[in-house]
């Protein structure tokens, strides 16, 4: 799982490094939760993205990943997106 944060929005990837391919994502610009996070301070809207991510990877039979902080200080909203992944059932 790899994190890309800009100073709005944070972004998150679940990517099978074998083939390349994106199996999961999801961000606060994602439709099931853009709504909802508008009003929600940054690191309580990075945690429902962790949610959402989590979500995504489960329902895919994916339940291990490695993660990635793109560079990122495990803080703030890196790390609230982490720790609400985990409690949702993602390994990492």
């Amino acid at each position: 799982m790899t994190v890309y944060r800009s100073l709005k929005h944070i972004y998150a990837q679940v990517i099978d490094d074998r083939t390349g391919r994106t199996l999961a994502a999801a961000s606060t610009l994602s439709k099931e939760i853009r709504d909802a996070v508008k009003a929600l301070p940054k690191k309580a809207a990075a945690e429902k993205v962790g949610e959402l991510v989590a979500q995504a990877c489960l329902s895919r039979n994916v339940k291990k990943v490695a993660f990635d902080r793109n560079g990122y200080l495990y803080h703030g909203r890196v790390s609230a997106l982490a720790a609400a992944a985990r409690k949702a059932g993602l390994q990492f």
